[in-house]
């Protein structure tokens, strides 16, 4: 399915429209909320991503079909100036197969506090980030990948989680039943912790995160718009997520730090003015909606790894010196890290699990998606009609999806 640029991705219908500013993006956003009030809309600075599930309707009462919805969205955009790019939208998510769903998938539910899906589909409520689907294999074979979670959370979710033991280094590794591993960070307060301080709205759980609930449709666009006016005031590049009676504003993994944005601005007191204007809204802060993930790799050449994942993926390569990650430039993903092998831990070079990824992209993307990875080093493993899975130069596994599977 694809008209005027939207995409059918992972059964919901998704388009990208570019903008110049957060401002910009904002007034299509209030058009979006005001079209299709349970839309997901993502505000970038560079654009607005937005996603419709199928029983949307443009209006409770005459109950017009999708294909009215894409229209008139697409129509609000054109009197902004604003065009859609189908070649951004896709949805990366992580697959676990076992052959024992039942004892694996409570773990995971209280890892990533997601309530049980269809066909062992986790799925975070606020769509923010990656899907998670454990999928019921027989006759596995060997363990093929070196990829675990991070997963970073309010310390006193973490504290609640109930995931017995942690193991590693940094005493926050938990396994599942199979030996899948999940890193549970418990993230921290913004600035001075305690009442009062001005951001204590403001979770880090790696980016800096206040997640507010909001009375009323109307609230909602008032605190996107004001968001947007204040970031770009500061010239900052906020990430501001509009959900049904939610409004999440999100600075990017480690971007509420100096060394990490590089920009001119001090982000705690741009926080402390948002959340004042939020509150100003009657809006509420809702402490257990922050959360992050990522995705985390074991290479022994990490350079060659990086390569294929971000090719793959359309990401980018983290600038900043010492560190490994790879982005997505319009911060609509998960970022991937790698971290180097120790030649000397052979328990950890025997490590191998039963997770990978998956991507889904439009139909006309696929392909070129599957040639890029193979062109950075990647290998073909399986081809059905529709789905591709490639391997990475150190055999872990990418499954490149498109809409019609």
């Amino acid at each position: 399915m694809s008209t005027h640029g939207w995409q059918g991705i992972a059964g919901v219908c998704t388009a990208w429209f570019g903008a110049s500013s957060l401002v910009e993006g904002a007034a299509l956003a209030a058009r979006v909320l005001d079209l299709a009030p349970t839309a997901a809309v993502d505000l970038r600075a560079s654009g607005v991503l937005v996603r419709l599930d199928g029983d949307t309707h443009l209006d409770v009462e005459t109950h017009l079909d999708v294909d009215s919805h894409l229209d008139a969205i697409t129509q609000a955009a054109e009197e902004l100036g604003l065009v859609a790019d189908p070649s951004v939208p896709q949805q990366i998510g992580v697959v676990i197969e076992t052959a024992q769903p039942e004892a694996v998938q409570p773990f995971w539910q209280r890892a990533l506090a997601r309530g049980p899906g269809e066909d062992g589909h986790l799925a975070d409520p606020l769509r923010r980030l990656p899907p998670l689907r454990i999928r019921e294999v027989s006759g596995l074979g060997g363990a093929r990948n070196r990829i675990h979670l991070d997963v970073v959370r309010p310390a006193a979710q973490v504290e609640q989680t109930d995931l017995g033991p942690a193991t590693g280094p940094y005493g926050v590794c938990h396994r599942d039943a199979d030996g899948n591993e999940v890193d549970l960070v418990p993230g921290d307060p913004l600035g001075e912790a305690g009442a009062n301080s001005g951001t204590e709205d403001w979770q880090v759980v790696f980016g800096a995160v206040a997640a507010y609930r909001v009375q009323s449709p109307a609230r909602q666009r008032d605190l996107a718009v004001t968001a947007a006016e204040f970031a770009d005031e500061a010239g900052f590049p906020l990430l501001i997520d509009l959900r049904p009676g939610v409004v999440v504003l999100d600075t990017g993994k480690d971007r509420w730090d100096a060394d990490a944005h590089r920009l001119d601005v001090d982000f705690v007191d741009l926080a402390a003015r948002l959340q004042t204007a939020a509150r100003g809204l009657g809006a509420t802060a809702d402490a257990g909606l922050a959360s992050f993930v990522q995705l985390f790799f074991d290479a022994t050449d990490i350079e060659s790894v990086r390569r294929f994942w971000a090719a793959a993926l359309g990401y980018v390569e983290d600038e900043r010196e010492g560190l490994t990650d790879i982005y997505d430039p319009r911060w609509l993903g998960p970022p991937l890290v790698f971290q180097p092998l120790d030649p000397a831990d052979a328990d950890r070079r025997e490590q191998r699990d039963r997770m990978h990824v998956e991507v889904t992209v439009g139909e006309a993307a696929a392909q070129r998606r599957v040639e890029a990875a193979v062109a950075a080093g990647g290998r073909v493993l399986e081809e059905s009609a529709g789905r591709w899975v490639v391997a990475d130069p150190e055999g872990n596994e990418l499954a490149i999806r498109s809409p019609a599977t």
